[in-house]
């Protein structure tokens, strides 16, 4: 009974950070009106850092701190899933649109697979090489409707969208073997304090377009930061250390379903056939591809084998 608890436990707080995250796409394309996606960034990430660090402070039981070495590898983890992930994030959605982003992130958890069957020698079943195939059609589709509707900028800002899954991937491989032996508030606000410091430096380069944002913006600016960034990361982080990388991913195949509806309530955004046609299609191969035997899924919790290359 109390391997269940913490199993439901575990998927529900998955879910819980895919509903979170699933708003990001439309509230960050909203403020981006006023904030460079760079310093949307910065401002988030460093918000979030501060209410982290008073969270890992006013703990009763504070958990040990990384070594050394454990916490070069959570500040890499940082720097990947905060700042890279984040900056192609930010300017994919500035140049495309919310509603793109979020049928997009879909393939996420097939680039996840394919980069646990690199470092961590992962069997890939017939099923899911179908599923990798078929989600990377309805991932060509989406990102060709970019280019017909948009233009070259919404087809450039698909491919940064789709880099950044790639990103992801690393940050969820490298994220979960790095964060053994952390709770999740420690391993949060670690990775956190190395995002927004990538994200400081990186927004001197719109130093030139500063200014204070408007009293909206700045709700959103406080949303993003609480709600998808302490929220979503704390929740996201305590699933992911009692389940395998591809089984998380795969989870926030609910993002897309609620992220187009949100890009139609606040961006007023207009969903077209073939972006709902390949929406359908990612799904399905994601589906697919995810397609596992029930033994998987009880050996979630077991402990993943080292990567083949270990990480500087």
């Amino acid at each position: 009974m109390e391997e269940r608890k913490t199993k439901a436990l575990a998927i529900c707080s998955v879910v819980a950070a895919a509903l979170l995250w699933s708003s990001s796409y439309a509230v960050t394309k909203e403020v981006l009106a006023d904030v460079g996606p760079l310093t949307i960034g910065a401002i988030r990430f460093t918000i979030a850092a501060v209410l982290l660090a008073i969270m890992a402070r006013m703990r009763r039981n504070q958990a040990a701190p990384p070594d050394a070495r454990q916490r070069r590898m959570i500040y890499l983890s940082g720097l990947l899933g905060i700042t890279a992930y984040f900056v192609l994030e930010n300017i994919g959605v500035e140049l495309s649109a919310a509603s793109d982003a979020s049928l997009i992130v879909a393939t996420y958890p097939l680039m996840t697979m394919l980069l646990e069957l690199a470092l961590l020698r992962t069997r890939m079943p017939l099923l899911r090489v179908s599923g990798v195939l078929l989600a990377a059609l309805g991932a060509f589709l989406v990102v060709r409707n970019g280019a017909e509707v948009g233009g070259s900028a919404r087809w450039f800002g698909d491919v940064l969208l789709l880099l950044g899954g790639l990103v992801w991937a690393g940050y969820n491989v490298l994220g979960k073997y790095a964060g053994r032996g952390q709770d999740a508030v420690n391993l949060t606000y670690h990775q956190t304090v190395a995002g927004a410091a990538g994200f400081l430096l990186a927004s001197l380069l719109e130093i030139g377009d500063w200014r204070v944002p408007d009293a909206s913006a700045s709700l959103m600016l406080t949303y993003l930061a609480v709600a998808c960034s302490v929220g979503g990361f704390l929740l996201y982080n305590y699933g992911l250390r009692r389940m395998t990388s591809s089984v998380a991913v795969n989870i926030l195949n609910l993002v897309p379903v609620f992220g187009v509806i949100g890009a139609v309530v606040i961006n007023n955004e207009t969903v077209r056939l073939a972006q709902a046609l390949g929406g359908m299609v990612i799904i399905a191969g994601v589906a697919l591809g995810l397609v596992e035997h029930r033994t998987v899924v009880e050996k979630a919790a077991v402990p993943e084998p080292s990567p083949v290359t270990e990480p500087i």
